[in-house]
């Protein structure tokens, strides 16, 4: 297959192409690393990405940013930034690969744990995780021509505790590379609108 892979430079985007580079074709691409250069939250970026390197077989998209602070402080600017760059820039990127995947190719967004296990500072986290999941389940009951859609909802991952411990005292931190996994069974899986999730 043929996979585009956004994101690839980060830590779970890193697994996910070497998880599945040694049996597929990987084109990887990011804001800023990458073979090519894609914003999220420009959907004519995306449209252009598409149009430089023609049809693929799957869409995983490993990226996008929240903002996280106490609830008491956060702004609408500071919800924005979840919104436009996370939901929406998933979501921009599942309604451009309508056109760009072939005939039975996936869309693999990523959510995450706060969905459904919020912890403080994390409303944004939780609030846009939870909508591209919702997201997830509905498009997959419309996309035509056999094309499939999953989330992938990990938990903490260990490579980010020394970042992000402090955040997710108790939770049960897995590697990326198991992470990964979940990519794998998305991409090359035959299943539609599951939220794959990675918590153990």
């Amino acid at each position: 297959m043929k996979i585009l892979v956004i994101g690839a430079n980060g830590t779970i985007g890193k697994a996910v192409v070497a998880e599945l580079s040694s049996r597929h074709e990987i084109i990887t691409a990011g804001r800023n690393s990458g073979e090519y250069r894609v914003d999220l939250k420009d959907a004519a970026s995306i449209t252009a990405l598409f149009k430089e390197i023609g049809k693929v077989d799957a869409v995983i998209s490993a990226a996008g940013n929240v903002h996280f602070a106490p609830l008491a402080e956060f702004s609408a600017d500071h919800y924005a930034i979840g919104i436009n760059d996370k939901l929406m820039g998933q979501v921009n990127l599942a309604l451009a690969a309508q056109g760009a995947l072939n005939d039975g190719g996936s869309i693999t967004l990523t959510s995450g744990i706060l969905s459904s296990d919020p912890i403080r500072f994390g409303s944004s986290a939780s609030m846009v995780n939870a909508a591209i999941d919702g997201f997830v389940r509905s498009a997959a009951i419309e996309l035509p021509r056999g094309l499939r859609i999953n989330s992938i909802s990990p938990t903490v991952l260990q490579e980010a505790l020394e970042n992000y411990g402090p955040y997710f005292r108790g939770f049960d931190a897995v590697p990326a590379a198991k992470v990964a996994l979940a990519y794998s069974k998305s991409v090359e899986g035959a299943q539609t609108g599951q939220v794959y999730t990675v918590n153990n």
